[in-house]
């Protein structure tokens, strides 16, 4: 999806991209811009939640302004990793490591969703800054949406899903071929650099909240 972010004094509100399935144990992939007082830099959070747990926020500012043009703002999930891409370049890598006793997730069907709402008791320097609503509509733009990707019906079981969208003699994504695996060697490159320039808040290393370090940051590569 390509977005243009709320210009101006966005503070409060928070513009969301986002896949997501239904139910208490819901998988979930976000884009969440965190708006802020004219002049200041958007941050973006992302999170990810595996059957209905969350709490695996990474915040960044990005190197660009995001309500000045149109920027695209992609996911690719897989069987092995679910890959956050700015304009072509990864920020964040969720890997597949169910060989440690980690779920993953891929067998819940997911939609993809988009809302902005007022989230000023948190979105903005902690909830400092409130949402001056003199400065409503706060308006995001979109357009140049693309999807590929495996249709499931509603009816479908998750092992049946499973089945459906993985690649067989019979079919073959091109998501499940070994090169899209994992990053390529100038990924690698493009996401270390904007973890060292850009990462401002990594739940892996935020030990106030998580005094054990939670088991998938003990195992991830990045």
């Amino acid at each position: 999806m390509q977005i243009k972010l709320v210009e101006g004094d966005s503070a409060g509100t928070v513009t969301a991209y986002y896949m997501s399935s239904e139910g208490p144990y819901h998988n979930e992939f976000d884009f969440e811009f965190l708006g802020n007082t004219t002049g200041e830099p958007y941050l973006l959070q992302t999170n990810v939640y595996v059957n209905g747990v969350g709490n695996r926020e990474q915040r960044m500012n990005l190197w660009f302004d995001p309500t000045k043009d149109f920027h695209s703002y992609s996911l690719l999930w897989n069987q092995r990793q679910v890959v956050f891409l700015v304009d072509e370049t990864p920020i964040r890598v969720h890997t597949n490591m169910e060989h440690k006793g980690i779920p993953f997730p891929k067998d819940q069907a997911m939609g993809v969703y988009s809302s902005i709402w007022n989230a000023d008791d948190w979105a903005t320097q902690g909830g400092l800054v409130k949402t001056d609503w003199s400065h409503a509509p706060f308006v995001a733009s979109y357009k140049g949406f693309e999807i590929d990707a495996c249709e499931c019906p509603v009816s479908v079981t998750a092992d049946e899903i499973a089945k459906k969208c993985s690649s067989s003699a019979e079919k073959r994504f091109w998501w499940d071929e070994p090169t899209m695996s994992e990053l390529s060697l100038h990924q690698s490159h493009q996401l270390v650099w904007v973890r060292a320039n850009h990462l401002v808040y990594d739940y892996c290393t935020d030990t106030a909240r998580f005094p054990i370090k939670p088991v998938e940051c003990e195992h991830h590569r990045h």
